[in-house]
């Protein structure tokens, strides 16, 4: 069985240029986390969300939210369908067949995948582009020093979970203390 990990590095070593584009994996921006985002040299950005299940994807639309900032509570692609968003696109990544279409909200792009394990081979085919969300740069919508502040400490803290130094360590994690505040 393909591994959620295994998709993404597929994933991303067939469609992503990394000369060209900023590539994140499970990064935590705006009110949530990304399953993959991407951010072009012009500062267009992509979040592709990943779903291997209906169950998985169906909750994707009960995601409640609250913004940090006013509290204001919000269905995620109730955010994402409105333009009130950080990315400038939004797809989803899902196996093949897995989800009728018509399903899908008009602004998600849709990627899906056939995963061969006689061959461990996983084939991507764009079914839909997603539309833009809204022309600003993501740079204009976030704070670029925080966005490399935020990075480094995602890179530092996956080091240790890579170490499997993680459930090991004698000292507090701030890293986490201070990612959910």
């Amino acid at each position: 069985m393909l591994k959620i990990e295994e998709l993404v590095h597929s994933f991303i070593n067939a469609n992503c240029d990394f000369d060209k584009e900023i590539v994140l994996t499970n990064f935590f921006h705006s009110d949530w986390e990304a399953d993959i985002l991407s951010i072009s040299t012009e500062g267009f950005s992509h979040e592709i969300e990943i779903k291997l299940s209906k169950s998985d994807f169906k909750n994707d639309f009960k995601k409640k939210y609250t913004n940090q900032r006013t509290g204001e509570k919000f269905l995620k692609h109730d955010k994402i369908g409105c333009g009130d968003y950080i990315c400038n696109s939004f797809s989803f990544l899902l196996p093949m067949g897995m989800v009728d279409h018509k399903m899908i909200p008009d602004h998600c792009g849709i990627i899906e995948f056939y995963h061969d394990e006689d061959n461990w081979e996983t084939t991507f085919y764009k079914i839909r582009g997603p539309k833009t969300i809204h022309p600003d740069s993501y740079w204009k919508l976030c704070d670029k020093d925080q966005f490399m502040r935020n990075l480094a400490r995602s890179l530092l803290f996956k080091k240790f979970e890579l170490k499997g130094k993680k459930e090991e360590l004698i000292f507090k994690n701030f890293f986490e203390a201070k990612s959910k505040k």
